[in-house]
């Protein structure tokens, strides 16, 4: 029986794809797998039982990924499984500050109290929020991920003129994209060209505070800024000056901190890119598919810190090594498996960063004192017998 920890309420779709091989609840103890949508988990202490973490969405800023690595814990998030729901929010955001239909919107609200007037006050009073229309106008979609695909090629049927930018652009994105959108040479081309920005990268020490006064000095007076990724990539102090300045026209995010939302030109919505039920169902089910594959089989698919590792059963007893990635490592594994007399039937190794993961098939069966064998192996962090 496997022990899944939950964390957060996760969709009752989700949960029941667990087989009744499955146990899970909130505070269950000793978990071979934990649940999460957006529980602070850096303070948490796991239990050593945990072998894996499946987030319920694609951003895992809350979990600590280094600790989980040296621990040999893979983390899983979901990728695209809540993408349609960004994408029909950014979308929003758009017309919204395009249609300047969030001032709108809060200034007939004061009009209650006004009786039988208000009809004639809206007429005399809607000129003051005349905007303009999206299309024919330029979208700039920084990152070309699952979200930002489908960002890119909405705006695409909406007639804008769309610019994408992605250094680490897939060939699976690449192919979902509509053969007219235009690509950047550069960010700072995106950022001359575009009339509206849209952000889809995830936040890192290499992302933080991208969006600074170097980058706003580039954009064209009157850009829109739409930020539905996360919140530290948009400088606050370089994005206050430059709406100050009249280069941002209006800023839309779904992160936003008090700094932001006191600003004059900002729409913050809350948290709400992944607030569907379709997003939280979709997410949910594809985290316990992938946490139930790499608990029985040991296999790997959307690991934001362990290599994409996939081999099919063929019935044989399996064993999965978690290795830091250096030298030698696969010679002292098989070579131990030898001096036992298990035979290879098949393997996979593949590596990512500082981790290396190892999938084996043997013809035999292999005793616990073989694991404890290869668990003494300099370097080897992690190994499960399936």
């Amino acid at each position: 029986m496997y022990r899944i920890d939950l964390l957060n309420k996760i969709s009752e779709k989700g949960l029941s794809v667990f087989t009744d091989k499955y146990e899970y609840r909130a505070d269950m103890p000793d978990p071979d797998g934990v649940m999460v949508r957006s529980k602070e988990m850096k303070d948490l202490t796991l239990p050593t039982s945990v072998k894996a973490i499946a987030r319920a969405g694609a951003g895992v800023n809350n979990i600590p990924i280094d600790k989980c690595s040296e621990k040999g814990i893979v983390v899983f998030n979901t990728p695209g499984a809540n993408a349609n729901g960004v994408k029909e929010l950014v979308v929003l955001g758009m017309i919204m500050a395009a249609r300047n239909a969030a001032d709108g919107i809060f200034w007939t609200k004061g009009l209650v109290g006004e009786g039988d007037k208000v009809p004639d006050l809206i007429e005399k009073g809607k000129s003051k929020f005349v905007g303009t229309e999206i299309q024919g106008k330029t979208l700039g979609v920084v990152g070309l991920g699952a979200i930002g695909t489908m960002v890119a090629n909405a705006a695409d049927s909406l007639g804008m003129e769309v610019w994408g930018f992605d250094p680490f652009l897939s060939i699976e994105a690449a192919w979902k994209l509509s053969r007219t959108i235009k690509k950047a040479p550069n960010l700072d081309r995106l950022l001359a060209e575009s009339d509206y920005i849209t952000l889809h990268v995830p936040q890192n020490k290499d992302t933080k505070g991208f969006i600074n006064s170097g980058k706003f000095a580039i954009m064209k007076k009157g850009v829109v800024l739409l930020n539905f990724a996360r919140g530290g990539l948009v400088d606050t102090a370089s994005l206050k000056k430059a709406i100050a300045d009249g280069i941002v026209k209006c800023y839309v995010t779904d992160f936003p901190d008090e700094e932001v939302i006191k600003t004059e030109k900002v729409i913050g919505i809350p948290h709400l890119g992944a607030s569907t039920e379709e997003s939280e169902e979709n997410c949910a089910i594809m985290a316990a598919l992938q946490l139930m594959d790499f608990l029985e089989n040991g296999n790997i698919k959307n690991s934001v810190n362990f290599p994409e590792c996939n081999l099919d059963r063929n019935g044989k007893k399996r064993v999965t090594i978690t290795n830091q990635n250096m030298p030698g490592m696969i010679e002292k594994i098989t070579g131990m498996l030898a001096e036992n007399k298990l035979n290879v039937a098949n393997m996979i190794n593949k590596s990512k960063g500082n981790l290396a993961y190892n999938i084996i098939d043997l013809e035999g069966d292999v005793g616990e004192g073989l694991v404890k064998k290869i668990q003494t192996i300099d370097g080897v962090v992690a190994v499960r017998v399936l």
